[in-house]
């Protein structure tokens, strides 16, 4: 009967929050969707005002906590700029808490800017667009904090676009730092990272501009935080829950702190998403060093003489280090290369934290990135080449400063970071998408840009599974939650918790737990099932050359036509 009561009361306060969730998205949405900042800012520079507009911002940090500006910045430390990823949420994740990497930078002094996007996209923004206002507000910090030029923080998607951003800014940026940032696409482990198999498998970009064209113009970023979702389903949804059911007490607030930002959809124009997945994710051009940044200029990494410092995690399945350190072996041909390059690489990784921890995480927050910023000055005095960079910390309190802990930096080899990689499926996977692209574009992309109206794009994103199954706890849309409302109020006063150590509560926690292993076999089937289809179709060339040779033929003919 106790644990009745005990599984009773959890179950009223566990949709009492799915209640309060929605609500916040309902209520972010009407203020504007804003960042998510746990910080008082001050706004720079508004690209949507400059000449080729994008829907991008430069902000001043100038508060943290009861500190400002003037109590804990030291104009002799170099200014550190976070750009945090447009990956289909809105900007934050950098500083939505007070241990972040926004906080981390404040407590050592370095004067810090902040990068934010808005909810919707300047019509017609491209990618050069937006790195043409990325490379004003670099100028903008260079200019006032003359002769430091600023750190560069970029987070996962943000990763790419300061690399593009420090080979265009030669000299104008100092060290870069990719938290998490894919730039070799085709790498990773078979079997074990899906993803960059998933564009071969859907036939290539065709899937993403017909979507954007479903939306207007517009694609959604709903469907990028689904996709998230759906690399490890028995974490980011069954667990998530789960966990929130089992310890709805304690976990309240932070499921609701993080679901703040994680519920934020944001949308990027039709010709953003098109750059991206035909010349990153299937293209994989960055590494190639054919990635067109405008008319006249191609990204060049060898072009970058800012001292880089790449944070990858083996825990991470959506950027392995693989994808975040792959590239290194194909820029340069070895060590001796690199060294003759002038250029000085330093990668540090964490044995088990997720992508997400990589930004949000605490723990990493106030060790990592503490120790990437007060070694900022050591890596600048390391001699060209590659290192690892090891952080020996006996006490194991994250929350510590040197010489607590203690840095080293490792030399390593160039050719020990190349991979047996076989890039010829995703050559052909490029070849695939080239032609459904064209096929796409010509005869099906006209009907949907002619039938595609404001009020169907709104009742897409309505409909989306991602918010239909938010929205449905609030009682603005379904009035039966007014009642959960109020017996949650009532519970909340009188609310005893069952103890840890009964034994339906373990019998309980030994449930969920088979459930997550379940979940995890049907996922690795899944995966295995990709990649067995994958090898099929791409790896075997012959199953559908002839095929491709007559879509290819088709595709040509149609513009005469």
């Amino acid at each position: 009967m106790e644990y009745q009561r005990d599984f009773y009361e959890r179950s009223i306060l566990f949709l009492d929050t799915l209640r309060k969730r929605a609500n916040n998205m309902l209520e972010h949405e009407r203020a504007g969707m804003p960042p998510l900042l746990d910080f008082k800012y001050e706004k720079l520079l508004d690209a949507r005002d400059f000449e080729r507009p994008a829907n991008y911002a430069l902000l001043r940090i100038t508060e943290i906590g009861d500190v400002c500006w003037d109590d804990c910045v030291d104009l002799k430390k170099p200014p550190v700029i976070v750009v945090d990823p447009r990956a289909g949420h809105g900007p934050g994740i950098g500083g939505f808490k007070h241990d972040s990497e926004v906080g981390m930078a404040m407590h050592e002094g370095h004067p810090v800017y902040f990068v934010i996007f808005f909810p919707e996209p300047e019509p017609g923004q491209t990618l050069a667009d937006v790195l043409h206002a990325l490379r004003r507000f670099v100028e903008e910090v260079a200019h006032r904090h003359p002769r430091k030029p600023p750190v560069l923080y970029g987070n996962c998607q943000a990763g790419w676009a300061v690399t593009l951003l420090a080979a265009d800014c030669e000299g104008l940026a100092g060290p870069v730092v990719l938290n998490g940032s894919p730039l070799s696409y085709w790498a990773g482990e078979s079997g074990v990272n899906p993803m960059r198999i998933t564009g071969g498998l859907l036939g290539g970009a065709w899937l993403a501009h017909l979507t954007a064209d479903l939306g207007n113009g517009r694609f959604d970023g709903a469907w990028l935080a689904q996709n998230f979702e759906n690399l490890k389903p028995e974490k980011a949804i069954w667990e998530k829950y789960a966990k929130l059911f089992a310890n709805v007490d304690s976990e309240q607030g932070r499921f609701l702190e993080f679901e703040r930002w994680w519920n934020g959809f944001y949308y990027l124009s039709r010709e953003e998403i098109l750059d991206i997945v035909q010349n990153l994710f299937i293209g994989n051009q960055i590494e190639k060093g054919l990635f067109r940044i405008c008319h006249g200029c191609t990204a060049d990494l060898r072009r970058i003489k800012s001292p880089l410092i790449i944070f990858a995690s083996y825990g991470d399945n959506i950027t392995p280090p693989q994808q975040a350190l792959g590239w290194i072996p194909e820029v340069y041909a070895d060590t001796a290369d690199l060294k003759k390059a002038g250029q000085r690489i330093v990668y540090l990784t964490n044995p088990h934290v997720g992508h997400l921890g990589i930004f949000v995480s605490a723990s990493v927050a106030r060790l990592e990135h503490r120790a990437i910023l007060e070694s900022l000055p050591d890596i600048e005095a390391l001699a060209p080449g590659l290192y690892e960079m090891k952080i020996d910390n006996p006490t194991g309190d994250p929350d510590c400063h040197k010489p607590a802990f203690s840095v080293r930096f490792e030399p390593r080899r160039v050719e020990d970071l190349r991979q047996d990689t076989s890039s010829d499926a995703f050559e052909r996977v490029k070849q695939v998408s080239e032609v459904n692209e064209i096929l796409y574009q010509t005869l099906i992309s006209p009907w949907i840009k002619s039938m595609s109206t404001t009020w169907s794009a709104d009742m897409l994103k309505w409909l989306h599974p991602m918010r239909s199954s938010r929205y449905m706890f609030s009682e603005s849309l379904n009035p039966w939650m007014r009642g959960v409302a109020t017996a949650a109020e009532s519970l909340a006063a009188r609310r005893q918790p069952l103890g840890q150590d009964n034994p339906l509560i373990e019998k309980e926690r030994e449930a969920i737990g088979n459930v997550t292993q379940s979940l995890e076999r049907i996922r690795e089937a899944r995966d295995a099932g990709y990649e067995k289809a994958f090898n099929l179709l791409y790896r075997q060339p012959e199953m559908f050359s002839a095929l491709l040779q007559q879509m290819s033929k088709f595709a040509v003919q149609q513009p005469k036509r």
